[in-house]
């Protein structure tokens, strides 16, 4: 969920950078402030809070003994 969120305002930072505005608002819609929005929700994804990756690999995962083992 935060990695989608950091994609919206990176996008959003970027339109904000091709127009050339702030509307109105130049300390808080600026695009540093954006950008630095957007690293934070990157790296609370990367640091695993929410649904960040899962380490291991994927692939699956089994409880107990694994089936087929004997």
């Amino acid at each position: 969920m935060f990695a989608i969120l950091a994609a919206i305002v990176f996008g959003f930072a970027l339109l904000l950078d091709l127009l050339d505005t702030d509307f109105g608002a130049p300390d808080l819609f600026n695009w540093n402030t954006l950008v630095l929005i957007g690293l934070l929700l990157l790296s609370l994804y990367l640091g695993g809070v929410g649904n960040g990756p899962r380490g291991g690999g994927g692939g699956r995962w089994y409880r107990g003994r694994r089936p087929g083992r004997g």
